[in-house]
């Protein structure tokens, strides 16, 4: 309610007095009068702009004292002022001890100070309507945060599950096998692969799988902080612990307590991170860096790496001890490479997203460049492929594929390139691809082959062909 819709309530038994007030205040405000408090509640349920109530306290039948005493429960902002022409101590302690009196004037009442006590008045009655749009406005948008962190969850849920570890070959079988096994079990995962392989992918769908799903998961990389700072990160600080310290900080194992903690290159950690990291292991024992005594978490530690850690226990660079309790379950990624098969599902799946998430569309890949991509030796792996899948979308018009003058150089000038295991696993990845498209785009067009056709780029009568070549009618 803005400052011109605020009204005012005069209560008054005597009419001369009522009307003394009317003209007093009139010229400024909106006044409502009334003789008695039963004719000044039906005006409060009346009219829905009255922001102050200036009362007598001695009326006939119900008091200055009764009328605050029915009005504070259903108009708990209405502010108050009650006007007595007695010295009776007595009965303005009552008015007062009724409750929510605001202020109380003398009869006979001195102009200037009524007008102050009503324009202070009106503004507290502003500042409590303020109030409450502005907790009014913080709890719809908690409302639509906790929407919203429900929708996300859900989304990462969806996201993360096993259908997005895309592949059929059988390295990739392999590691989904054991993968399905590892998420019914709270033990430590030990995560190995090249880099780009998608460790943290496979972590995420491990929490996200399991009974920890509802708790956070919370990702670390080792390699990014000195020894004092991963500490730091950890397992939190005191205040004054350090330099730079200048408040508590909880730390990330203390944040993650009930749900995974994902620590990437575990092999980067220095050994006296190691040796506090094997306590948590132990017995989820967590000390923050300047604090004396320790607290516990329940935490379930997934680690990954891109060295090979036996070695680097024989070097005694990593404690062999944390090697092996991390090591509960190993589960190791394969390059892209070995899973050249893959490479057409791959793209399909990276070109359904950009096409999901971007304005622009396109229609697929050509069947050279696909072959192109399937003998790229590919050394940073899937998210080399996944940079290349999206450097030539941005560079593709609206509604068409992506050719060989879309791919990088090194992919095209063959000389970063790896041949192909045989023209017979380049056929078969490019056929397995174009069973996948043709699938795609008819259940894009609900069936119709007229439809799918035109927007593969075929006739009708050559679409007809393939779908009889793959067994696809």
């Amino acid at each position: 309610m803005g400052a011109g819709q605020q009204a005012i309530l005069v209560v008054d038994d005597e009419p001369s007095s009522v009307s003394l007030l009317r003209i007093t205040l009139g010229l400024e405000h909106t006044v409502y009068p009334a003789t008695s408090g039963e004719a000044a509640l039906a005006l409060l349920a009346e009219k829905d702009d009255i922001a102050v109530a200036i009362v007598d306290q001695r009326m006939p039948g119900m008091s200055g004292t009764e009328f605050i005493r029915r009005t504070i429960e259903p108009y708990p902002n209405l502010v108050r002022i009650i006007l007595t022409g007695y010295t009776d101590l007595d009965s303005l302690i009552e008015a007062i001890n009724a409750g929510r009196v605001y202020r109380y004037l003398t009869k006979p009442w001195n102009k200037d100070d009524l007008l102050v006590a009503v324009r202070q008045g009106l503004e507290v009655h502003r500042l409590a309507m303020d109030n409450l749009r502005l907790q009014e406005e913080l709890r719809a948008a908690n409302a639509q945060l906790q929407r919203e962190n429900i929708h996300l969850r859900r989304e990462v849920k969806g996201r993360y599950r096993f259908d997005e570890i895309v592949g059929t070959s059988p390295a990739l079988r392999r590691t989904l096998r054991l993968l399905d096994r590892v998420v019914r079990t709270d033990a430590s995962v030990l995560i190995c692969g090249e880099t780009g392989t998608g460790k943290e992918l496979i972590a995420r769908a491990i929490h996200y799988n399991g009974a920890r799903a509802d708790k956070p998961l919370l990702c670390l990389n080792c390699g990014d902080f000195n020894s004092e700072t991963l500490s730091s990160e950890l397992f939190g600080h005191r205040r004054g612990s350090f330099t730079g310290a200048i408040e508590d900080r909880p730390g990330l194992l203390k944040a993650a307590d009930g749900g995974t903690l994902f620590l990437d290159e575990i092999g980067d950690a220095p050994e006296s991170v190691q040796t506090r990291l094997l306590r948590v292991l132990d017995n989820g024992e967590v000390r923050p860096v300047g604090e004396d005594r320790p607290s516990y978490v329940d935490v379930r530690l997934i680690a990954a790496t891109n060295r090979d850690l036996e070695a680097e226990v024989r070097a005694k660079r990593f404690r062999k001890d944390l090697y092996f309790r991390l090591n509960v379950i190993t589960i190791a990624v394969p390059p892209l490479r070995e899973r050249r098969e893959d490479i057409p599902l791959l793209v399909s799946h990276i070109l359904e997203r950009l096409n999901g998430s971007r304005e622009k569309k396109v229609l697929g890949i050509s069947a050279e460049a696909l072959a192109m991509l399937s003998s790229h030796a590919f050394e940073g792996n899937v998210r080399e492929l996944e940079n290349i899948i999206e450097r030539a979308f941005a560079l593709a018009d609206p509604g068409t594929h992506l050719t060989p003058q879309l791919l990088p150089e090194s992919v095209t000038g063959g000389g970063d390139a790896e041949p192909a295991a045989g023209d017979g696993l380049l056929r078969s990845s490019v056929e397995r691809f174009e069973q996948q498209l043709i699938r795609d785009v008819l259940a894009q067009h609900n069936g119709n082959q007229t439809q799918a056709a035109a927007a593969l780029g075929l006739s009708r009568r050559s679409l007809i062909d393939k779908l009889q070549k793959y067994g696809l009618r």
